[in-house]
């Protein structure tokens, strides 16, 4: 790293026969996102004493700068002033906390700028219908994500009255054949329990949850089919945005296939949102008039991110429909 700085400070910043500028500070930066000096970057190498500038973890500091190093490959105009690299800062990680921001950019040498007040999570966007009901869902296992639109979350059922009461007989008799070892009882009760839509989780302390599955179909956008183009990334992107993480759930209504249908939050991020903005799922026009929904699908396409690659990408609803007729 201290090769490659040497190398921006010397060849990138200082003028021929002009003593070197006061802005060398910019190009502390590159040598962590720039994918030319570091073809595969060690997220997990955060520097020293960086953790003095901010208030999240260690890991959450490393995700920034894999967002970071994101941010760089795709950056048409990378930035050759303090100035311009505060924006790229600011706005890559737009959506983290404030402080961690203005840390980042203490830690650097680089200023602050007005800008920076618009680091705030994503706010909810105005709801397309009535909402039905709101979930906080347990942490999402990456198995649970089917494709770049569709994911299986489970509610916790502590304090809920809506659990039947055999489920609940199910659980006694499976922790019950658990403590006498039977454990081919306590398997045949575990899927009793799966195949009525709830499952057991072991949690922190040694204690069980009852938790309820529901499968999530996310509202406003379609993304490519698995065996589709871009449809393997869609599903990829929308894992690693989600996995471990516990997710708000927003329900409006539920689909002919029995999937709720609503808006996802991860941390503050609109998931739709998000998935537009990489290019990788259409705005679902027929079923959500949400005018954010298009515009942020219009920002994609401009960019040619991810699907848009291509100047006419075929539509997940065209190709369902052509292997209807096919079939």
């Amino acid at each position: 790293m201290g090769n490659a700085l040497r190398f921006l400070c010397g060849n990138c910043c200082k003028p021929e026969e002009e003593p070197e500028p006061p802005i060398t500070q910019v190009f502390m930066l590159l040598p962590v996102i720039s994918p030319t000096l570091m073809p595969q970057p060690r997220q997990e190498k955060v520097p020293e004493g960086l953790s003095q500038h901010v208030v999240s973890s260690k890991k959450a500091q490393a995700n920034w700068y894999r967002k970071l190093s994101e941010a760089w490959k795709e950056s048409r105009s990378p930035p050759n002033t303090p100035g311009d690299a505060s924006q790229f800062v600011v706005s890559t990680l737009k959506r983290h906390q404030k402080a961690d921001v203005e840390g980042l950019l203490a830690f650097y040498g680089l200023p602050v700028p007005s800008s920076i007040a618009q680091v705030q999570p994503t706010k909810p966007t105005a709801p397309p219908r009535e909402v039905k009901f709101e979930l906080q869902t347990l942490p999402v296992d990456a198995k649970c994500v089917a494709d770049g639109d569709t994911i299986t979350i489970y509610v916790d059922t502590e304090g809920s009255s809506q659990v039947p009461k055999a489920i609940h007989t199910a659980v006694n008799q499976r922790h019950a054949a658990r403590a006498k070892r039977n454990y081919v009882e306590a398997d045949a009760v575990q899927k009793q329990i799966v195949d009525a839509g709830y499952r057991v989780f072991g949690g922190p302390h040694d204690e069980e949850i009852l938790a309820k599955k529901y499968r999530i179909r996310l509202c406003g956008i379609d993304a490519p089919e698995s065996a589709m183009p871009y449809g393997k990334e869609a599903k990829e992107e929308l894992t690693k945005l989600v996995q471990g993480k516990s997710l708000r759930v927003i329900v409006y209504d539920e689909d002919r296939y029995g999937r709720s249908v609503g808006d996802l939050y991860c941390n503050g991020i609109f998931v739709q949102e998000h998935m537009l903005k990489k290019g990788l799922a259409w705005h679902y026009k027929a079923y959500d008039k949400r005018n954010e929904l298009a515009s942020w699908e219009s920002e994609a396409r401009a960019a040619r991110r991810g699907l848009w690659a291509s100047s006419n990408p075929e539509k997940p609803w065209d190709w369902r429909k052509d292997r209807r007729n096919e079939a």
